[in-house]
């Protein structure tokens, strides 16, 4: 007799010696029994055939579960790797793991695949999908199954196999004339997979390593159902629109070169961005009791490894010599920080001491992670650095997130997600220690009325973290902002103050970063506004425009009397008729565009256009004025 409990806390009992997952499915219903892709029991997922032997918990799986989607999509990524073997026999598979809405499959092939063969392949998809075949698993000793994918000249395979402990068996998953390893769990059949499309290809060079062959990556998403599928494919075709790669160029505020990959040319108008957000946290810096410092580019290798990025880190930072002394550019601000902390005793009374800093960081970020501005070689934080007391973290938690809220909605941000991730298995510090600091920054949380999730053993080794996420209009996530509490480098590094009781101590050193990589946010800025940045942010604010060359006197005067009040002008003379300029100002997004013509000249006044060819009707300069000052002010 076997009773199993299910997710609602009801029992049933199976007068069997075992019970598979497919059998309970159908014992609660068959709709549930048809909907099933894989069962969780005791908290492990596993398959529909997978046979319990004793009183068990057990869910249900079905597509719409996470865990559901997952093995639809592990499962889809070797429907792949099936269909290249049907279409390409020579081809040779290598690994097929599920990424983030989807999945990828690397393969060694003679020639590079085509678009056409992404169609042929994705037909053939859909050909073994209907099939309906089942998807059975096996289990092999590891030498066995090393010599199993050699005869069949899987070569790739075989050197996986060959790098597990010899006093293992492996799994293997067949479905039709396929077989591959795997650890699953998979969908039952094919038949299963139904709403997958196939999206790029791309290179990948074999066990990730440059030395190695370059292979074949073919990237796709598959989603349980046709909607969600419409829906991503949807979002994915309003992403390219929003890229700031693309709109970088159209709108002409920057460029990656060739000649110093992973860096950025900022042009005149992406600069002048550029210098919105860093002034406007400036601002911030200065409002909230920060002190801005500014640290050396390079600093000793010594230092380094006092800190312990020499050995941890040492392969992602750029590294120089002068005079037998080895230097390094410096991929964090933090050991500054703390130096510049040190020059001079501290008090207890001069804390908290909040350091914040823009500074130039560079890591060396291999090329095929780069990506446009947001994934760089060299960039800027708005970093800051507060040393406290044990005691202070909590209040400094609450301060920090009440401020990071303010900036991220001024930038046009409400939905915020928040994390604290928590102690890991490997840790410094005593249990008494982390207690204290974890409940600080959940305290915190809670004092600011965050609601947020834990995220267990995700902490760094000397400190717990908070994660500050944003969620972009199309509901992507994008983790910007974060608060760590760190004792480990003031002890590596002797930071001191002087207690209370005249003794010396070691402060607590809060990481904290709002916007973080300044290039990254302004990169998120662009596709979240989709080029159209908010009037106080946009690099140029107002065009305006003449009808003819008689109103241009009064053109150049109503943009003289703008710019002398700060605002972003440019001035189109041009004779041209008035619907091109229209046309040409409105593709750059402007906020507003100026038409002058004869009528506007007499009465002293502006035809006002706004973004998105919104008619504002005539107003006078006073009131225009007005409405911009507004604009800058409500950070409309």
């Amino acid at each position: 007799m076997i009773q199993i409990t299910l997710p609602d806390g009801s029992k049933r009992d199976y007068d069997a010696a075992s019970v598979t997952i497919a059998d309970v499915a159908m014992s609660i219903g068959a709709g549930l029994a048809k909907a099933a892709l894989a069962g969780k029991v005791d908290g492990k997922v596993v398959d529909m055939s997978f046979s319990i032997t004793k009183d068990s918990t057990v869910a249900i799986i079905t597509a719409k579960d996470a865990e559901g989607l997952e093995v639809i999509r592990h499962s889809t990524a070797h429907l792949l790797a099936y269909a290249v073997k049907e279409l390409f026999p020579d081809a040779q598979v290598t690994i097929g793991p599920v990424i983030e809405h989807g999945f990828f499959y690397d393969f060694s092939y003679k020639r590079p695949f085509t678009l056409d063969d992404l169609a042929l392949i994705e037909k053939k998809m859909t050909e073994l999908a209907n099939k309906d075949e089942p998807v059975t698993r096996r289990i092999l000793p590891r030498d066995e199954a090393v010599s199993y994918f050699k005869g069949l000249g899987e070569h790739y395979k075989a050197e996986i196999i060959a790098s597990i402990p010899a006093n293992e068996d492996v799994s293997l998953y067949r479905e039709g004339a396929f077989e591959d390893l795997c650890r699953g769990p998979h969908v039952p059949s094919t038949g299963k997979l139904k709403h997958f499309k196939l999206m790029k290809l791309a290179g990948a060079y074999w066990r990730g390593d440059h030395n190695n062959e370059m292979l074949q990556r073919i990237y796709g998403t598959a989603w349980g159902s046709k909607d969600e599928l419409q829906q991503h494919l949807k979002m994915l075709e309003e992403a390219e629109k929003r890229d700031h790669r693309k709109l970088g160029r159209e709108l002409d505020l920057f460029h990656i070169d060739e000649h110093s990959p992973g860096t950025v040319f900022w042009h005149p108008k992406g600069w002048t961005v550029w210098q919105g957000v860093e002034q406007y946290m400036r601002k911030v810096y200065q409002d909230n009791g920060y002190l801005e410092v500014k640290g050396p580019q390079i600093l000793d290798k010594s230092l380094w490894e006092k800190t312990g990025h020499w050995d941890k880190y040492k392969e992602n930072m750029f590294v120089t010599e002068s005079e037998k002394r080895d230097y390094a550019l410096k991929p964090m601000n933090c050991p500054g920080h703390i130096l510049i902390y040190k020059h001079g005793l501290k008090s207890y009374r001069d804390l908290p001491l909040r350091f914040g800093e823009f500074g130039a960081c560079h890591r060396n970020e291999p090329s095929g992670g780069l990506h446009g501005i947001m994934r760089v070689r060299a960039f800027t934080q708005d970093d800051g650095h507060i040393f406290c007391t044990e005691d202070q973290i909590q209040s400094e938690v609450v301060a920090f997130t009440t401020l990071l809220q303010k900036v991220y909605a001024d930038f046009g941000f409400k939905n915020i997600i928040y994390k604290l991730s928590t102690r890991p298995e490997k840790r410094i510090g005593t249990d008494e220690s982390w207690d204290k600091a974890e409940t600080a920054l959940a305290e915190g949380l809670k004092a600011s009325g965050c609601e947020f999730t834990y995220l267990p053993g995700e902490g760094a080794f000397y400190g717990p973290k908070i994660e500050y996420t944003l969620k972009d209009a199309l509901g992507r996530e994008w983790q910007c902002g974060t608060i760590q509490v760190d004792p480990n480098l003031p002890e590596r590094l002797d930071a001191e103050f002087v207690g209370e009781d005249g003794g010396r101590h070691r402060p607590i050193m809060l990481h904290r970063a709002i916007v973080g990589s300044l290039e990254r946010f302004i990169g998120i800025l662009i596709e979240e506004h989709a080029g159209a940045l908010p009037f106080w942010l946009a690099p140029v604010q107002i065009a305006i425009l003449n009808i003819t060359d008689t109103q241009a006197e009064y053109a150049q005067n109503v943009a003289k009397r703008l710019k002398n009040k700060g605002f972003r002008v440019e001035l189109d003379l041009r004779n041209e008729k008035i619907t091109y300029k229209i046309r040409e100002h409105s593709m750059q997004k402007l906020p507003y565009i100026l038409v002058i013509g004869d009528k506007e000249m007499a009465a002293g006044s502006v035809a006002v256009r706004a973004r998105g060819n919104v008619d504002l009707g005539v107003m006078s300069l006073e009131d225009f004025e007005t409405k911009i000052a507004n604009d800058v002010a409500t950070k409309a």
